[in-house]
């Protein structure tokens, strides 16, 4: 057995012992030896002035990355000449086009290429508001670095602590799809989905009702961001907020229909859409057609090139089941969880939306964007179980960006090239997808692992 070090001599220990009492009564006594496992937070020399210093360097090397890497975005979009370019022409002339009309009071009529549901209707009349100092395109530009600011300061407060890896995985996956997230309005939907999962963290009423507030408003804007509410924990926190979600909803749907015409117009042309050539069933037709077993050609319709011959109906209704399917996946899992914690709000909405998307018949290089909003909302807490899951997303948004627009017709044309990025890219996402499912379910269905 060791013995305690001595405890270091007092100040009298120099000369002869007095005759005051024995030697120990006249040593102060020793300070405690400093434990190597203590945080340096519970030092009494830390303070808040403490905490500043510490804390403005990560703050401010997020502030620069963000604001370097949406200049490069910009300069991009100014120049939008990369592969077949005209990234920037659905906000110039179609959100323009469909801006004039929301100003004679009525939603697009007639028209293939409205797919939204009415709150997207706000988004595209929003930039109105800047137009006094700045034409539609630079307003909605604006507008939506606004929204992914926002998405980045939110995250970046999910933690008061320390920057957690969320604010720096959105701030430096987003641009790996180039300048596409600034010219669609998924920026701004995506806003809402995180925001609404960030409040659900909270665990406060009022938290629980502005986030399902604020799901409910991006269900009206993008429907998908619905799906925030799929993993928020039962009875209380459930109620709150799938009752503000609703009641929201319903209210802006029934302003919207009082306000404009043609409100519902959407729901008339969802059915008729084919396969777009991006989604993975698009990727199983053309290798059909590269392998001469299929006949079929791309063509434009409803603003997206589909895939146009014998069997797409059919491959249609089957990605319709496959879609159900998933539903009731997600159904099945929301009755058999038992266990919850801070991270299955946010693993559940991404791995809602993964498997929704994959199942999609359309999968638009924007729907990346809602999938990197998620996966930053999920690394924000350390209790995620979609770790892995965000890392296969980054390189499936590189891809996604070099499919469109660098090489994209090469992927209209099913070159080797185009199938390549579009097989690795898909394989991708079906891979995160299943990953998802298994990862949610085993934290929170599967017995707990010892």
């Amino acid at each position: 057995m060791t013995t305690p070090d001595p405890p270091p001599p007092g100040p009298a220990s120099a000369g002869p012992a007095t005759s005051a009492g024995p030697a120990t009564s006249a040593t102060p006594a020793s300070p405690a030896p400093p434990s190597l496992t203590r945080s340096p937070f519970d030092s009494d020399t830390f303070t808040s002035a403490t905490f500043v210093t510490v804390g403005q360097g990560p703050v401010l090397a997020l502030a620069a990355v963000w604001l370097v890497t949406r200049l490069g975005m910009l300069a991009l979009l100014a120049t939008d000449s990369l592969g077949i370019g005209g990234v920037g022409q659905e906000v110039q002339l179609l959100y323009r086009h469909w801006y004039g009309l929301f100003a004679d009071g009525t939603f697009p009529p007639s028209d293939p290429t409205w797919q939204y549901p009415p709150g997207a209707g706000l988004v595209i009349m929003a930039p109105g508001l800047l137009t006094s100092w700045l034409d539609y395109t630079q307003a909605f530009v604006v507008l939506t670095l606004v929204a992914d600011a926002a998405i980045t300061l939110g995250l970046a407060l999910a933690d008061r602590s320390r920057l957690t890896h969320g604010a720096w995985y959105w701030v430096c996956a987003l641009p790996l799809l180039l300048h596409l997230p600034l010219a669609r309005y998924d920026v701004m939907a995506t806003a809402l989905a995180v925001l609404a999962l960030l409040l659900f963290k909270l665990r406060s009423p009022a938290g629980h009702r502005l986030g399902g507030a604020l799901a409910g408003l991006g269900a009206m804007v993008k429907v998908w961001p619905a799906l925030a509410l799929i993993g928020t924990p039962r009875g209380r926190t459930t109620r709150e907020a799938w009752t503000a979600a609703a009641v929201t909803a319903v209210t802006l749907l029934c302003v919207l229909a009082l306000c404009f015409s043609d409100s519902l117009g959407f729901l008339r042309r969802q059915g008729a859409r084919g396969i777009q050539v991006e989604s993975l069933g698009g990727t199983a037709l053309a290798l059909a057609r590269s392998a001469g077993l299929w006949p079929g050609t791309a063509e434009i319709r409803y603003g997206a090139y589909e895939y146009v011959g014998p069997y797409v109906s059919t491959l249609g209704h089957l990605f319709l089941l496959l879609t159900v399917a998933a539903v009731l996946w997600l159904v099945l899992w929301r009755l058999r969880a038992s266990r919850w914690s801070e991270a299955t709000p946010l693993d559940a909405a991404l791995a809602a939306v993964l498997l929704l998307t994959v199942t999609s018949r359309v999968i638009s290089p924007q729907y990346m964007i809602w999938l990197l909003g998620l996966a930053a909302v999920c690394l924000t807490s350390r209790r995620t179980v979609m770790r892995p899951v965000a890392l296969l997303l980054l390189p499936a948004a590189a891809l996604s960006a070099l499919a469109y627009p660098v090489l994209y017709a090469d992927v209209v044309l099913g070159t080797t090239p185009g199938l390549t990025v579009m097989v690795l890219r898909n394989g991708l996402l079906l891979a995160a997808a299943a990953l998802a499912a298994h990862c949610l379910w085993r934290a929170t269905v599967g017995p707990v692992e010892e």
